[in-house]
């Protein structure tokens, strides 16, 4: 145990803390609402669009695709760590850079001891730890949260297309945090190139075929939908991690609130106790004293 006034200083430093994380946690509970309504508001779109194009491709030839379907022999990978910026969030960016770690060692440790796993970084935080792998590091993409709108994040996914058809790369995936609630971020990896066909569900023989007319036809509708559900795919990743990180700082900075006042409690309790301890034996000294000159 510290002197008082060491106590006293401990008490002011942790009530500061404590000001500044419930502080944050406000802000992030802000920020989450935003960032939830625009997740909410994208994936049904998402869904829809994915359910069109799927029912377009289904009866068409596995080349409908194109360049994006092309299926090749898996030897070079390009993997998108989507993270946030900023830190104080818990294991948010860590279970990201995690899974990629464990993905690489286990799925693609061949390919990587060949050097043809490459790591594209949505996120400070990714960027900071593969930047230092340089064997892995592609680039990064961290001003994407500045503006965090469709048309900022397009650009990426026309590149990593124009990549994939050039051969460049023989699959791309995105490891994200999915958003689940404030409490539940739940890391996902997704297939992004190349297109897989779409699931036959034998089961649900209730399924009804619909016979439409297109104009100008199936092949030019799907051709065009492809690069627009590509580029939602990614954007959709992005805004699912970003209302994921405002809900893993808002959680993180609650527990880290609730932590400052226990350890108030706590210095306080051993403050009172060493106050006490010290006037009992100042009291103690002068009837000590009083009692010597009696005698």
């Amino acid at each position: 145990m510290g002197s008082l006034k060491e106590v006293r200083n401990r008490i002011t430093s942790v009530t500061s803390t404590q000001q500044i994380t419930k502080a944050m946690k406000m802000v992030s509970a802000a920020k989450l609402r935003r960032a939830q309504d625009a997740i909410i508001q994208m994936r049904p779109y998402a869904g829809k669009l994915k359910e069109i194009l799927e029912n377009l491709s289904e009866n068409l030839e596995s080349s409908a695709g194109g360049a994006y379907a092309k299926q090749r022999p898996v030897k070079k990978i390009l993997i998108i760590a989507v993270t946030s910026n900023r830190g104080l969030c818990g294991g948010f960016n860590a279970n990201v850079i995690r899974n990629i770690n464990l993905k690489i060692a286990n799925e693609y440790a061949a390919q990587a001891k060949e050097g043809n796993v490459k790591v594209l970084a949505i996120g400070k935080k990714a960027s900071d730890y593969f930047s230092k792998k340089p064997e892995l590091f592609e680039g990064q993409y961290n001003s994407v949260y500045a503006h965090l709108t469709f048309a900022n994040v397009s650009p990426i996914a026309e590149k990593i297309m124009k990549d994939f058809a050039d051969g460049m790369y023989d699959k791309v995936e995105i490891v994200y945090n999915q958003f689940k609630n404030a409490a539940v971020q739940n890391v996902v990896t997704e297939q992004f190139l190349p297109i897989q066909p779409p699931a036959k569900d034998k089961s649900n023989k209730s399924k009804k075929v619909s016979d439409y007319i297109f104009e100008p036809g199936k092949e030019e509708i799907v051709q065009d939908l492809i690069p627009k559900s590509l580029k939602i795919t990614l954007f959709k990743a992005v805004l699912e991690s970003h209302a994921g990180e405002h809900g893993a700082r808002m959680t993180s900075m609650n527990k880290a609130t609730d932590n400052a006042q226990e350890l108030i409690k706590s210095l306080k309790l051993s403050y009172n106790k060493a106050r006490q301890a010290a006037i009992t034996g100042e009291i103690l000294e002068i009837v000590g004293g009083a009692e010597a000159l009696k005698g």
